[in-house]
């Protein structure tokens, strides 16, 4: 029922938004995952922000830290 009222547009319209939603999706939980940063996995999980918080995790909270002095041995 809900499908016959969606037009070929709209249709359209939400394929290329999973398309473009879905990468970026997968990256920044694959992230939060690897570094144990399990809140943010719930939030990127649960939260559809439109990729906007999963693109600000990537390039914002998920950045490895540089250390200015090498550990020493």
């Amino acid at each position: 029922m809900i499908l016959e009222q969606l037009s070929s547009q709209d249709f359209w319209f939400l394929l290329i938004l999973g398309l473009w939603i879905l990468p970026w999706k997968g990256i920044a939980l694959w992230r939060a995952a690897r570094r144990s940063e399990k809140w943010w996995f719930v939030v990127l999980l649960v939260l559809n922000t439109l990729a906007v918080l999963e693109i600000i995790y990537i390039f914002v909270f998920s950045r490895n830290k540089r250390k200015f002095f090498p550990e020493e041995n």
